[in-house]
């Protein structure tokens, strides 16, 4: 959707809520949890089908698998918002010589996986139950799908985690909420109604789940690459998480934009994998 249908959409939710604050929070939720895109196509299937498949049920959700064995640790895959487990072809055919085994999933609503529906929080909740089902050393996601790693092994301290690599992620809910709403127009009604139905789902105000926090209560080493260009989440939410020095590799990159890529950025990966 363009600027102009966001924004008309976000007038008539205004106009709504001035009925019922409830009903303009539960369709602008639902707008913001239904992905547009992020299905397979015919070049992203020919590549997946050299990977073991397996379909692993999450609350009556299916959860497409995509497993590369090797002999050394396992390694979990999580990509964002509107992508697929495709957009890691390059990083595994970087770690498949490495003789890593490889899991990767498609979440919700996301590539061969089922579901209409996507939140951080389901995504974790399911990212918990492949890790969990193929022992994963190490936890990799990209956007949401890194914040959605940390959500995971802060909820379930999932002993066979080592390692977490977040790359461009999203550091907490009250940010990406505003940007939303910014991006749709949003009146203060809406906003409002908004943090209320989060709590009322999930039992917490927005404000509560913030990655870099989380992170200072989980065991597993922690890396995170943020750059600079990066014109989908904003370089100072990477920076929110160098703050957590303590608990936080923090690499900084200039021109790799929101996808991060890039032989560098893979690099740096291989290098925290075999520290």
């Amino acid at each position: 959707m363009n600027a102009r249908l966001f924004k008309f959409i976000g007038v008539l939710i205004n106009f709504i809520s001035y009925f019922s604050r409830e009903y303009a929070a539960k369709l602008s939720i639902k707008l913001f949890s239904t992905p547009l895109k992020g299905r397979l196509d015919a070049e992203a299937t020919q590549y997946l089908n050299t990977a073991i498949q397996e379909d692993v049920i999450h609350e009556n959700i299916l959860i497409k698998t995509y497993l590369w064995k090797g002999k050394k640790e396992t390694i979990l895959l999580a990509h964002g918002w509107e992508s697929n487990t495709y957009r890691w072809k390059s990083l595994i055919e970087i770690l498949k010589p490495l003789d890593y085994t490889i899991i990767a999933l498609d979440a919700p609503a996301h590539g061969a996986s089922g579901g209409k529906l996507f939140n951080a929080l389901f995504y974790s909740e399911c990212i918990h139950t492949v890790a969990k089902k193929f022992k994963a050393h190490t936890l990799i996601g990209h956007s949401v799908g890194g914040t959605s790693t940390i959500f995971s092994q802060y909820n379930y301290q999932l002993e066979s985690v080592k390692k977490i690599v977040a790359l461009g992620a999203p550091a907490d809910f009250v940010d990406v909420f505003k940007r939303y709403e910014t991006m749709m127009g949003y009146n203060n009604r809406v906003s409002k109604a908004m943090e209320q139905y989060v709590l009322k789902e999930f039992n917490h105000l927005p404000e509560y789940y913030s990655a870099p926090n989380f992170i200072k209560e989980i065991d597993a080493r922690v890396l995170t690459i943020h750059d600079k260009k990066d014109r989908i989440i904003p370089y100072t939410d990477g920076l929110k998480f160098k703050k957590i020095y303590e608990k936080v590799q923090f690499i900084s990159t200039k021109g790799f934009g929101h996808g991060l890529k890039n032989e560098t950025v893979y690099n740096h990966i291989v290098d925290f994998l075999n520290a």
